[in-house]
């Protein structure tokens, strides 16, 4: 039997996600500046005569391993049998597209395994799922099926949570409005400058649903700039290098060792 193929899974972090509007359905309409951090869940995949999941890894615990797995969903849409093994190491709930993350990764496996695409819109299985699925940074827009791949420089940043779950849906309650401007023009030089003036809608109301995402902020205080990603609440901080950026992760795991702290590249 041949060794099973392995997938990365990759953080997403949302430098800037503006929120647009929104639609007669309920979905909301979205503009997000999206990187993926070098750190991340994997997934190995066996192609098989039906679908199983086995989750692993220091972050398995209360993981489904049955029909609610994103995985699990992802594989049924495709239409094939499928082993996976999902070794997690992001914290779930986080504001990082750890599941969204993980159900792409399958469906790329996939796609090799059986030599043809997914076959279907993979935003019917999730809002990031499109952008993790080209796994680069770019620009996602309306409800997330709308990925514009970007040339950017690496980022060298500190990814922190407090391990607490920020529930979407009183995140998106929580807006004051729902028809704020999008992102600016993206800029032709100095991309820090630019992420500076945009900003995440959705923080102020995952601060008032999770006031420790404050304390995050706090400490990263010391970073270039500092925000939450998608609806909490981990937060992100950029350094202007990966020395710098350890020693800040370190700095903030000694004062918080329950939390999660790691430093990083985004790409």
């Amino acid at each position: 039997m041949s060794e099973p193929l392995r997938r990365a899974a990759p953080a997403k972090v949302n430098l800037a996600l503006h929120v647009t509007g929104r639609r007669a359905d309920g979905y909301h309409l979205l503009d997000s500046l999206v990187m993926f951090a070098g750190v991340g869940d994997v997934v190995h995949l066996s192609r098989a005569d039906e679908i199983s999941l086995r989750v692993t890894g220091p972050r398995a615990s209360g993981v489904p391993e049955d029909a609610r797995n994103l995985c699990w969903k992802a594989a049924a849409r495709f239409g094939e049998g499928v082993a996976i093994t999902l070794e997690k190491y992001l914290p779930a709930a986080a504001g990082i597209g750890g599941g969204s993350s993980d159900a792409a990764a399958v469906l790329r496996g996939m796609e090799h395994l059986y030599g043809r695409d997914c076959g279907f819109d993979t935003v019917t299985l999730g809002a990031d799922v499109p952008v993790c699925m080209a796994g680069r940074a770019a620009r996602m827009a309306g409800i997330g099926e709308e990925i514009t791949p970007l040339d950017m420089p690496a980022l060298q940043a500190v990814l922190v949570n407090p391990g607490v779950e920020v529930p979407t849906g009183a995140v998106f309650s929580g807006l004051e409005r729902r028809d704020n401007p999008g992102l600016a023009p993206l800029p032709s030089g100095d991309w820090l400058d630019w992420i500076a003036a945009q900003r995440n809608d959705l923080e102020a109301p995952a601060r008032a649903v999770q006031p420790v995402i404050s304390d995050v902020l706090s400490a990263l205080g010391d970073a270039l700039l500092a925000r939450m990603s998608g609806s909490g609440a981990t937060c992100f901080g950029l350094y202007p290098d990966a020395g710098t950026a350890q020693a800040a992760a370190d700095r903030i795991t000694a004062a918080n060792p329950d939390w999660w702290v790691v430093a990083t590249e985004l790409r």
